[in-house]
């Protein structure tokens, strides 16, 4: 592709930005080929994965960044809101990074009623679930699924997985390979950096552990919406 057809390509993706949902929905789906509820919305926001698929009622805010995905999927009522960066480094390419990981898929997949709220960073260079009815809460978390593997001198991810019925809270650090099961809270200022089993848990602390079990009655893990009053 050339830099020409590139910039073409760039202008006809800002202008479509702006658009009435409606206008917007059509071209986003004849253009892209994106699969888009009647009922789904995005705002003023710069949202190109190769592929986007949202279902009903759900809606990615105004602000948000979401570019260099395979994939970007958002179930029943699901949301992002505002000014979130969303980005990843898709596959087949030619560049050498990742090269030794033929499998990996840079994607990010929210369940039915799951919710990213304001300001966080997700590094979806390798797959993202957070389960249905989760929360990703406050501001300044990070959910980081790359880093530098010294070993070898090279770049390596691993996927991410947030169960269903998760709360977690402001400014978190979520490392590839990171594991939180469901009905399971995160602590504010927490790392979180391997996979852990154990449901209906409060995990703290830097690296996160288990603290103490969590009521099963609490009403927040049995909403059938993902609103929160």
């Amino acid at each position: 592709m050339t830099n020409a057809v590139r910039g073409l390509q760039l202008v006809g993706k800002a202008l479509i930005v702006p658009l009435p949902w409606p206008l917007k929905r059509l071209l986003l789906q004849r253009l892209f080929g994106y699969q888009l509820h009647r009922t789904a919305r995005i705002g003023l926001a710069w949202i190109y994965p190769c592929m986007l698929r949202m279902a009903a009622g759900s809606r990615i805010a105004a602000l948000t960044v979401a570019v260099n995905l395979d994939a970007l999927e958002l179930g029943e009522q699901a949301s992002i809101g505002r000014s979130n960066w969303i980005t990843g480094f898709p596959t087949g390419t030619a560049s050498p990074h990742f090269a030794h990981q033929p499998d990996r898929r840079a994607e990010l997949s929210l369940g039915d009623h799951a919710a990213i709220t304001k300001n966080h960073h997700v590094d979806c260079t390798n797959r993202i679930l957070i389960g249905p009815h989760t929360t990703i809460a406050g501001y300044h978390s990070q959910l980081l699924s790359h880093a530098i593997d010294l070993h070898y001198n090279r770049q390596h991810s691993e996927p991410i997985t947030i169960g269903a019925y998760c709360f977690v809270g402001s400014s978190c650090v979520i490392l590839g390979g990171s594991v939180l099961p469901d009905h399971c809270v995160l602590g504010a200022l927490s790392l979180l950096n391997k996979p852990h089993t154990e449901a209906w848990g409060l995990y703290a602390g830097q690296p996160a552990r288990r603290l103490k079990n969590i009521d099963p009655r609490a009403a927040y893990f049995s909403r059938s919406t993902g609103l929160v009053v």
